[in-house]
């Protein structure tokens, strides 16, 4: 069976104004304009100029009928650029492309919609563009609107919509189109968390119906939830294209090492309410005692703080709190509930904390330290350290992917029979 995708030495190449001396970018005063102007009537260095930017360089893969495959990499690696390109939206400058299928795109929130018409105008128009028939939208028009939950609105302009609304109404006419391939931006994080979880059971019945489904997005738990396969892009090239597993650890290695990579200093963050400053270093370690900045599922989770206390300080309480993207605390460690506790913090000191089975599911988290003291607070420091957990061997090979906020082992018992039994 051919792809359903292929790609080769597909290319795009953009023309960038080079920074203005004093590193000015785009507009430009009225003198500086005049001063332009005048230089190329006499012939001086004052025509703008231009260099290459490659957002997309020598890119080459192929993507089978059925296959629903994550789109990863940092911001600005030419993400969007493909998935543009393969939505006709703009030309490669060198390469080919080859599609086979009817092709739904959503890459933008309110793409194809036009603000002065209602919902129902849109859903009409917006069909139309993605290659539905009049007869077919009107056919799957209920299915669409219960979907986008825009009843109430549905003839109310877009205009007065607001973003949630949109991409709702956006994603219920592209994933009814019942396309060949499904192609999906990082648009889906506009809306709220239940329909981020419609959208995402609707893209899995949609893959496991065989339609191809290319997923662009930085949410790495979703990207192992719905995908069998991910392709790595880093400036404009893929390094790496494999197993969803294997390609979210190499971009938790690679590209989020920028936030976090082997801890922070804190000694010179202004942070509020830092009325004593006694954090100064905190790092995360693996189970060599280097610095990491994600740990596997179910291993241990060991974070080193260097503190330096201007004075004496009592049984201090020292804490962890680990919170979710969102800010949400969803775990902490604190010294109080050690034994035995710490009776006394002066001067410059090491502290580590070691969790032997760290219990949190794969995603991102951020780690606040906090310091207090009987009746007083005297230190914290908001998102001091950036990790991820990723997916591991803990709990046995090949046990699938886990989701929820934590994950814990558990024995379960298999009684047969029981009828035979008296029960």
């Amino acid at each position: 069976m051919p792809p359903a995708i292929r790609i080769e030495g597909l290319s795009k190449c953009y023309k960038v104004q080079r920074s203005a001396p004093g590193g000015a970018y785009g507009y430009q005063t009225l003198r500086d304009e005049l001063a332009r102007i005048a230089s190329k009537i006499w012939n001086r260095e004052g025509h703008t100029a231009f260099e290459d930017f490659w957002a997309l360089r020598d890119v080459e893969f192929e993507i089978h009928p059925g296959e629903v495959v994550g789109i990863i990499g940092r911001n600005g690696a030419g993400k969007s650029t493909l998935l543009k390109i393969l939505s006709r939206i703009t030309k490669p400058t060198t390469g080919r492309v080859e599609l086979r299928g009817r092709v739904g795109s959503l890459l933008e929130v309110g793409t194809g919609f036009h603000p002065e018409l209602t919902g129902r105008e849109n859903i009409f128009l917006n069909g139309a563009i993605l290659g539905m028939s009049r007869t077919e939208i009107a056919r799957k028009f209920d299915e669409i609107v219960a979907f986008a939950e825009v009843e109430r609105f549905l003839d109310t302009p877009v205009k007065r919509y607001s973003s949630g609304m949109y991409v709702r109404l956006a994603f219920a006419v592209a994933a009814s189109l019942e396309p060949e391939v499904l192609i999906v931006d990082e648009v889906l994080a506009v809306g709220d968390m239940a329909f981020q979880r419609k959208c995402m059971g609707r893209m899995r019945d949609v893959g496991r119906s065989g339609c191809t489904v290319l997923f662009v997005s930085h949410n790495m738990p979703a990207v192992e939830s719905l995908c069998s396969r991910a392709i790595l892009l880093d400036a404009g090239r893929v390094e790496k294209d494999g197993g969803v597993r294997e390609l979210v650890a190499e971009y938790h290695r690679r590209v989020m090492s920028s936030h976090s990579a082997t801890g922070v200093s804190v000694a010179d963050l202004e942070a509020p309410g830092r009325r004593v400053k006694v954090f100064r270093e905190a790092t995360l370690l693996d189970e060599n005692g280097e610095p990491t900045n994600h740990i596997p599922l179910g291993e241990a989770f060991r974070m080193r703080l260097i503190l330096d206390a201007p004075r004496p300080i009592p049984f201090p309480a020292i804490t962890l709190g680990i919170d979710d993207t969102l800010g949400h605390r969803v775990l902490s460690l604190c010294t109080p509930l050690t034994n035995p506790a710490i009776e006394l913090l002066s001067g410059p000191t090491e502290v580590e904390c070691h969790v032997e089975s760290f219990p949190l599911a794969p995603g991102e988290y951020w780690v606040k330290l906090g310091l207090a003291t009987v009746g007083e607070e005297l230190d914290e420091v908001e998102q001091a350290v950036f990790f991820s957990v990723l997916n591991g061997d803990a709990f046995g090979e090949g046990r699938g992917i886990h989701r929820g906020v934590c994950v814990a082992p558990s024995r379960w018992k298999v009684t047969e029979d029981v009828h035979a039994q008296g029960h």
